[in-house]
Formats: structure tokens, sequence, C-alpha cells
């Protein structure tokens, strides 16, 4: 899988990519990233990329011109127009599902935005998918990128040492990651669960799933409604749900100390 990123500031991106999973991945050829300087294409004598907004405002924005002849060349060389993400808090929320399916197309295309943002007709004329990775600002689309490229690389066959390991990952079938130990067995006072201890791997993974659900169900709940579970695991969150609404209907029922008069 290749990913091309349309940004000003190519070598933050492949310094960022070039280390740990993605960096071995590239070095295996497995998935090529690259990352092309938007500036390179300006036809602006002082190489600049921006430019005031029409109908006044703070900041600058950044014009279509450098920004599709980047695209149409990277097309020329690719043979091809692939998917083209436009990373922006106003688009859709990123998420592990929309990264598998991503991770299925042969090559993906990121615009970086800058300043107060792109011009639209730019946007318009690249058909772009807009993407957020959180509703918060950051100073341009290159560290969502990177994010991005990061999740949706270990979704590809061979990136991983082995091809399961992406599929027991926080997320996977919408549940969290369960609690994770190693050695020491006993760590300031604290002991590795028994079970974990046992050699029986079944109750080992049933452990584990039971715990996946509890950690959904305390942390995240709302990623439940679309979890795969099996028919026995969904009783457990049933129960698990009942004891939790016991709970709270006791905790309401419990009538709060009387607080001492001030005027005695």
């Amino acid at each position: 899988m290749n990913f091309y990123v349309m940004t000003l500031f190519p070598e933050m991106i492949m310094q960022g990519v070039s280390t740990s999973i993605t960096g071995r991945a590239m070095a295996k050829g497995v998935i090529g990233v690259e990352a092309v300087n938007i500036r390179d294409y300006t036809n602006e004598r002082h190489g600049h990329v921006d430019d005031a907004p029409y109908g006044g405002g703070a900041g600058m924005v950044m014009q279509a011109q450098p920004i599709m002849d980047c695209y149409r060349a990277l097309t020329d060389k690719i043979g091809k127009k692939p998917r083209v993400i436009y990373l922006t808090p106003q688009g859709r929320v990123f998420s592990q599902s929309y990264a598998k399916e991503l991770a299925a197309e042969e090559e993906l295309v990121f615009l970086c935005g800058h300043y107060e943002g792109v011009d639209e007709r730019a946007l318009s004329l690249l058909q772009t998918e807009n993407v957020s990775i959180g509703d918060y600002v950051l100073t341009g689309g290159e560290l969502p990128a990177m994010v991005m490229i990061d999740c949706i690389s270990r979704l590809v066959p061979g990136v991983l040492g082995k091809d399961e390991s992406a599929d027991i990952e926080s997320f996977h079938d919408n549940l969290l990651e369960y609690p994770q130990y190693t050695r020491p067995e006993v760590y300031e006072g604290l002991k590795v669960p028994d079970i974990l201890l046992s050699g029986h791997h079944a109750n080992v993974e049933k452990w584990r799933r039971e715990q996946s659900i509890e950690r959904t169900l305390a942390v995240r709940p709302d990623l439940l409604p679309d979890a795969v579970l099996s028919k026995k695991e969904r009783q457990y969150l049933e129960r698990l749900l009942a004891e939790q609404k016991a709970a709270m209907a006791e905790k309401e029922n419990i009538s709060p100390m009387t607080e001492p008069d001030a005027c005695q």
C-alpha cells in the first residue's frame, strides 16, 4: 500500500513515519510513504502558497493552484486518481472501522492544510473526504496524517509480525483491550491475576473477553451497541448492566446525612 502526503512540511512526515513499525514496513517494501512539497508547485515567484481570505478576516488561506498542480503531478506519476483525505476538524471522525475500509485501498492521498484552511475550490475539485482525528485544533494536518498512516498501516498484511496481531488490540470487535501483565509475577504487592498463570487457554480467553467488556462498559459504553459478542458474552454484558442499574438505584435511595443546623 502506498501513502502520498501533500504537505508544506515533508521532512516532518518522513521523520515521523520512518521509525518503529511503519519504518520497518517501509524498509520491507510492504508500504510506501512519499511526502510531496506543495510549495514546489506554486507559480508565485517568492514561493508563497497562501493569500488573504476574500471577505476579510484573520489569517491566510492556502491557494488552490499549487495544491491542484501538486495533485495533478502526483496522479500523472501513479497513473490514477486515488481517494484524497483532507485533514480538518470539520470532517468525519476517524475510527478503527474507517481505518479497515481505507486499508483495502492500494493508494491514499492526504492533503495537509495550514493557516486558516484551504481554498474551498481545491477541496471541491479534489472531491476530498474530510476527516478529523478529534474535536480539537492543531497547527496543521501533518500530525493527523501520521496518526492515520500509522493506524491504517497496522491493518495491511505483512506490516505486523503476525497477521493476527491487529485483531487482538483495542477496538477489535468494537471492544477495548483487556488488561496486560508481564514479569515479575508480583510488583509492589500487586499480583498478576491467577487466571493468567493457570495455563488454561480457554479460561484465559474467556477472562480476557469479559475484561474487555467490563472496561468498555466503564470507559467507552458508546462502543457497545456495535460490539461483536457471542450469546454468552451478551448475557454477561446484560448482567453487568443489571448490576450497574441496581447499584445506581440503591445509591439514589440512600438519603444523604442530615447537615447539622448552623444556628444551633
